[in-house]
């Protein structure tokens, strides 16, 4: 017999433009392109570093990037798109929070909210906005067989997701019942006929994509993959919310993710502020590789 459980239906959420954000797009990237050079001995730590990464896009080697949600809040997306843009990188990975931070940073150039304020009211990470598009994100490119980082940077970059119909959903379905995709074009179809959502092109504008580190990973063909964790992320706290979509969408992630992992050799691994999803994911990725 089930144990009881809530029901997410009945999940009350808010428009973004009422929440109080504690964070503001111009003042954290300023306040991190502002910052001055570093001291030694970690000035002499960068050049090291740097060194190895130009050894590493010499020989070919995968130079992977894992971030936290901090590196996004505290305004260093534009630096990453940087590195992005001028090839060092070859694979960037975060948890869920750094997709959050860095979609509401797209949409309306800011984030972050008072757990103190909002959680004793019911209200903190019930955001319509935040919770629909993202995980509307993840549905429909779970049924496509996309990661969670690509569908997330490609509706950024694309300004807007393709709702496919309940008909095509149900005849790829009823074509090939068993194929690897078909649980999730059903996830997909369940949810678009219970919340009675349209097919179609939905334009969904982010003025600020330029500062979006998926959004740049995407248009330049380097993957980024998303770790989430199931009940970790404010998403959660949405009606659409579901967590077949979020980890069909991370499973794809994660063997993306093991791939970069198998091109270390005079490869580069770093780690900037995530002490538990990085080395957690690494160590699986890097148990998988040396088992295949």
């Amino acid at each position: 017999m089930p144990y009881d459980a809530v029901d997410p239906r009945g999940i009350r959420v808010f428009p973004l433009a009422g929440r109080r954000n504690l964070l503001r797009l111009a003042e954290e990237v300023g306040r991190a392109v502002s910052a001055g050079p570093p001291e030694e001995p970690v000035r002499e730590q960068i050049r090291r570093l740097a060194d190895r990464i130009r050894h590493a896009r010499r020989h070919q080697a995968a130079v992977m990037l894992t971030y936290g949600a901090h590196l996004i809040k505290n305004g260093a997306g534009p630096m990453l798109n940087c590195l992005i843009e001028a090839g060092w990188l070859t694979h960037l990975a975060t948890q869920g929070a750094g997709i959050i931070h860095d979609w509401e940073f797209a949409y309306q150039a800011a984030s972050g909210e008072s757990v103190r304020e909002n959680a004793p009211a019911g209200t903190f990470g019930t955001w319509e906005e935040t919770g629909r598009w993202l995980n509307l994100a993840a549905l429909v490119g779970a049924a496509e067989g996309l990661g969670l980082g690509e569908s997330i940077g490609r509706m950024i970059a694309q300004d807007g997701l393709r709702i496919p119909s309940g008909e095509e959903l149900r005849e790829a379905i009823l074509a090939d019942p068993a194929h690897p995709l078909a649980g999730a074009k059903a996830d997909l179809l369940s949810v678009l006929h219970t919340d009675g959502i349209p097919p179609g092109w939905v334009a969904l504008p982010h003025p600020w994509k330029a500062c979006s580190v998926p959004c740049t990973a995407y248009r330049h063909r380097v993957p980024l993959s998303v770790h989430p964790g199931i009940g970790y992320d404010i998403i959660t706290n949405h009606p659409l919310y579901h967590g077949g979509a979020i980890g069909r969408a991370a499973t794809t992630d994660v063997r993306i993710f093991a791939a970069s992992v198998d091109r270390l050799d005079e490869g580069v691994y770093i780690s900037v502020g995530s002490a538990i999803m990085s080395p957690q994911v690494f160590e699986k990725a890097f148990s998988l590789v040396n088992n295949l």
